[in-house]
């Protein structure tokens, strides 16, 4: 596995600024750093498996790099919802916390399979 730094520099930029969109969206009082924080760790690691992870094995960077893009674009469905609506700080923390390690584990498992 090699992790290219320009590519991961840029997917911590955009997440950047993405995640200061959903605090400025954000329609909850006193919830913003919370979700600004949690979408940018969130689209951060989802988006660098996705434009800077590479491994030896072709398809299991093609499936990591898809895989890495799916989660990206539900993760931030998933924090453009929380942002618009009114939400506690338990629930926006179990749903993300599970689609995260919903998208870990199963790049886990498609690096272990090499092929």
């Amino acid at each position: 596995m090699r992790v290219n730094l320009f590519p991961c520099v840029i997917a911590a930029a955009v997440s950047a600024l993405l995640a200061y969109g959903l605090f400025t969206l954000c329609k909850t009082n006193g919830q913003e750093a919370l979700l600004a924080i949690g979408g940018f760790v969130c689209m951060f690691v989802t988006l660098a498996v996705g434009v800077a992870v590479r491994f030896d094995q072709g398809r299991t960077s093609a499936n990591t790099a898809v895989l890495g893009w799916l989660f990206f674009i539900v993760m931030l469905i998933s924090h453009a919802i929380f942002a618009f609506v009114h939400f506690a700080t338990p629930g926006y923390v179990i749903v993300n916390g599970i689609l995260l390690l919903l998208f870990v584990g199963v790049t886990y498992g498609v690096a272990k399979a090499k092929q």
